[in-house]
């Protein structure tokens, strides 16, 4: 029984009643149920293509191919999904959402905006910002995985096709990376459907061969699972590397929850995506046990009849692509979300779709996944050698939510020790004992997310901290705002016109206003000090959009708010302004920006080569004029110089 909590309903507002967030009632749960099959359990869903295989027929770690280890394997497996996915994921965490959106930066942001300032916040922004970085890592491995490991099922249906596995796989992947700027609306009508057929097919096949050897059943009892680890416990230690496949895919039902809900998910998951997956790991199971390692090159596909493989091997591969396509569309979400709370810099975003907010492309995103997707598939060659870095970055952003979750339940929810720490224990438990075993496969390819993890972590935390620093030493070098108008509002010879001159910071004067001044001495009839500022919550309501001053003599500070799940458009916000005199015609309103360029100094801060890093991301980054939707022939861009 859940203890109680006290403030949980204000960390996840009213998604659990009838009409949630969303604005869908109960007839709709059914509809966001199937569409929750395709999108948010693709990753999970393919697992059955290799998690079983690897934990047998992988070199890494030898086990006896007999009854108590396969059905320890099966209990391990089923557990795992009870404790990790059901329990911690599905039950508990699901519930700490940020205004309906999840995801380890929405948790974060969550808990920096409740927690507030304190010693340790700084170590759990750490820890989420690597957790995000890990993703990446994963978003790059799923769709090598999952791809590969479908289509190794032709040389299962007919061998001849084996030296065709690796040029079919990425010319499948390329495909679909192409695909991408065109969205994924229409597909994505197909992918609950498709999904569906798939679950319902690999259950089926589970039962039909269950019944052949009804004894596998027994292994759900949790006993096997400890008889597993009694038997051979080095072995089973590093089994628990490839056992853990089976619950990859496990952190995008709380990604993804902004998408469909939490009710959907659940609903989901307990009735059919589940008893799906365990149905078909029995099944695979059982065949061992009848035919041994005769069946251990792909159990998954040797399950099915050999008149039905060929077409397994086409709904496999067709659900390894949603799980890919779910997995792109998430680092394209992720890096929106990254980008607005500052860890990336600014980068160009299409909107697929005019209905749907949150279906966007990312080009540079797009393209650097599917370069490092094809160079993981042409070098690992097989999916069995890419199980091998799949785990580690899985396992570890897992780990990092465990240590967002115990802040969530000590600090927003306030839940008493005595129900905290047994349950924390346990995920912890868990959750190490499974990143531990996939430490020790990182000279055999494990080493590739944490590299990756590393490289992204580098790349957030130092345009973080340098855009931190940029903005201070901008901040030392302004004048006061009100100086400036009493010295400059009169001397100067106002035109007609309206001049927005943007600036990162909500006082002194923008760089911008007090060059256009020294170089073109005149200043606007209407001057408006514009900053956009974004919040700690996925959106913000137009109501709640902005907060004007009238700073006297014409001039203006206006505060733009935006959530990190919105897109900010300076133009269609001035419209809705009619506090600051006329009404804006784009037509007579001028933008004014600063571009700075950095010069590395030895002032505290940042170490050199860092800043050198910072300076070409800020170089690379794109320009505000596209990021903030202005008009291309109303923009003016000023240059200055800035140490840091």
């Amino acid at each position: 029984m859940t203890p109680p909590v006290s403030g949980v309903a204000e960390a996840h507002p009213a998604e659990d009643e009838p009409h949630g967030p969303h604005g869908h009632g109960q007839d709709g749960l059914v509809k966001l149920a199937i569409g929750a099959v395709g999108i948010v359990f693709g990753d999970i869903g393919t697992s059955p293509l290799y998690a079983f295989r690897e934990t047998f027929a992988n070199e890494h770690h030898v086990l006896p191919l007999d009854t108590p280890h396969i059905m320890g394997a099966i209990s391990l497996m089923f557990w795992s999904m009870m404790a990790v996915v059901t329990l911690k994921y599905v039950t508990i965490i699901m519930r700490a959402d940020n205004k309906g959106e999840g995801g380890s930066l929405a948790l974060l942001a969550l808990i920096s905006g409740r927690a507030g300032q304190k010693r340790w916040t700084a170590g759990i922004v750490l820890l989420g910002v690597f957790a995000t970085a890990l993703f990446y890592g994963d978003s790059m491995i799923t769709p090598a995985v999952s791809v590969l490991s479908a289509v190794e099922g032709l040389a299962v249906a007919a061998p001849s096709f084996s030296g065709l596995v690796v040029p079919i796989a990425v010319v499948i992947l390329v495909m679909l990376f192409s695909i991408q700027s065109t969205g994924t609306a229409r597909v994505g009508l197909f992918f609950g459907p498709i999904m569906l057929l798939y679950f319902l097919t690999i259950g089926t096949l589970g039962v039909l061969s269950i019944v052949h050897e009804p004894g596998i059943l027994w292994s759900l009892d949790p006993r096997h699972a400890i008889e597993f680890f009694a038997l051979n416990p080095l072995p089973a230690f590093l089994a628990l590397g490839s056992i853990v496949l089976a619950v990859t895919g496990a952190e995008a039902l709380y990604a993804d929850m902004g998408h469909f809900g939490r009710n959907p998910i659940r609903v989901s998951w307990l009735f059919f995506v589940l008893p799906a997956l365990i149905l078909n790991y029995m099944g695979q199971g059982a065949l061992l046990m009848r035919e041994g390692s005769a069946a251990l090159e792909s159990p998954f596909y040797m399950l099915a009849p050999d008149s039905f493989q060929f077409p397994l091997v086409i709904l496999a591969t067709m659900a390894a692509v949603i799980a890919s396509q779910a997995v792109i569309s998430g680092a394209f979400s992720v890096t929106q979300q990254a980008i607005q709370l500052g860890f990336i810099p600014r980068l160009r975003i299409e909107h697929t779709s005019a209905s749907t907010a949150g279906q966007i492309y990312i080009p540079l995103i797009n393209w650097a996944l599917m370069i490092m997707v094809i160079v993981l598939v042409l070098s690992f060659k097989s999916s069995s050698n890419l199980t091998a870095a799949y785990g580690i970055a899985v396992t570890g952003a897992m780990l990092i939510d465990n240590c967002l979750l115990a802040v969530v339940l000590f600090t927003l929810w306030k839940w008493k020790k005595r129900y905290a720490i047994p349950l924390l224990a346990v995920f912890f438990l868990v959750d190490g004992a499974y990143f531990a075993a996939n430490m020790t496969k990182v000279p055999d390819g494990g080493w590739f997310p944490l590299l990756v993890g590393f490289i992204i972590f580098t790349l957030l935390t130092t345009w973080s901290k340098g855009r931190k620093l940029m903005i201070e030493r901008l901040r030392e070098s302004a004048m006061p705002i009100r100086i400036f108008i009493e010295s400059a509002a009169n001397a100067a010879t106002r035109v007609p016109g309206t001049a927005v001159f943007m600036t990162s910071t909500a006082d002194g004067v923008p760089h911008a206003l007090l060059h256009n001044l020294k170089h073109n001495k005149v200043l606007h009839e209407r001057v408006i000090l514009l900053t956009v500022k974004i919040k700690d919550v996925p959106y913000v309501s137009d109501a709640d959009r902005m907060k004007i001053e009238d700073l006297g003599k014409g001039f203006h500070r206006m505060i733009l708010g935006y959530g990190f799940m919105q897109e900010a458009d300076v133009p269609a916000a001035l419209k809705q302004v009619n506090a600051c005199g006329a009404e804006f015609k784009m037509m007579e309103t001028s933008f004014f920006l600063a571009r700075q360029t950095l010069l590395p100094s030895s002032r505290p801060g940042m170490m050199i080569w860092r800043e050198k890093l910072f300076a070409w991301m800020l170089r690379n980054a794109e320009s505000a004029m596209e990021f903030f939707r202005l008009p291309t022939n109303r923009v003016v861009e000023l240059g200055s110089q800035v140490e840091i």
